[in-house]
């Protein structure tokens, strides 16, 4: 696989507390060939204090940064997203090795945009924000001391996309179902399974995050999505209608 499919990946940054970090990911990122950053909020950051830690090298990308709002709003166009998280649990769903995580971006960064989400330094990614993925990764760490800079994690994750993408490919993955695609069909089965009492309208999350696991890994195209949704319209018309 030709490195220039890096093109296709992208380092997002979610409410990023010191424009260093930013800066210093930058460069990591560039090492690694990786040349698009986002940065969810953060427009206070320094750009100057960016630059200082990018070096001259990498400030191209402080000079390109894409801003964003959401974590929501900044995956939207992707087809494949890998969150990172120190803090495991249930609810945070089974978490890949870098290795893993890097293995299934290289399979589907031919015909897809790869996002590689990383949270703020202080708590790191929300169980929301972690849902918005196709896939979580940790960093394994010694347990003495388990928190990673802002910056080295992300230039480990991007080393290992580096490498996975370098050498033979795994498998091929097809274009994929945008974030923003799958956020809408999330909503509409959602939406449905509450109105035929399969899900607890005080909690609806709980039984959708086993649905939203499952569904990632069917890895769905665009046409599936449509597909799913219009199934949802379906049902939804012959139960309301089933009432009349």
């Amino acid at each position: 696989m030709s490195i220039s499919v890096l093109e296709n990946v992208a380092i997002v940054l979610c409410r990023p507390k010191y424009a260093g970090n930013v800066g210093s990911a930058a460069r990591g990122a560039m090492n690694m060939g990786i040349e698009r950053l986002v940065v969810v909020g953060g427009k206070d950051l320094n750009p100057q204090e960016m630059k200082q830690m990018s070096t001259h090298f990498a400030a191209p990308l402080i000079d390109n940064i894409v801003y964003c709002e959401t974590v929501e709003e900044a995956l939207a166009d992707f087809g494949f997203a890998v969150g990172t998280t120190a803090r495991l649990g249930n609810a945070r769903g089974p978490a890949l090795s870098p290795r893993e995580a890097a293995q299934k971006v290289a399979a589907a960064i031919e015909n897809n945009d790869c996002a590689l989400l990383f949270g703020p330094e202080d708590t790191g990614l929300t169980n929301e924000e972690l849902r918005l993925c196709h896939a979580v990764a940790s960093i394994p760490s010694s347990p003495r001391f388990r928190s990673l800079n802002l910056s080295q994690a992300v230039m480990i994750m991007c080393y290992e996309v580096f490498l996975a993408a370098g050498g033979e490919r795994k498998r091929f993955m097809p274009q994929l179902a945008t974030s923003s695609e799958l956020e809408g069909m999330y909503g509409q089965i959602s939406e449905l399974l509450q109105r035929i009492g399969f899900l607890n309208p005080e909690n609806p999350e709980y039984w959708m995050m086993h649905l939203r696991r499952l569904l990632a890994r069917t890895e769905l195209q665009s046409k599936e999505v449509k597909i799913i949704r219009g199934i949802c319209r379906q049902l939804a018309w012959y139960a309301e209608n089933k009432k009349t």
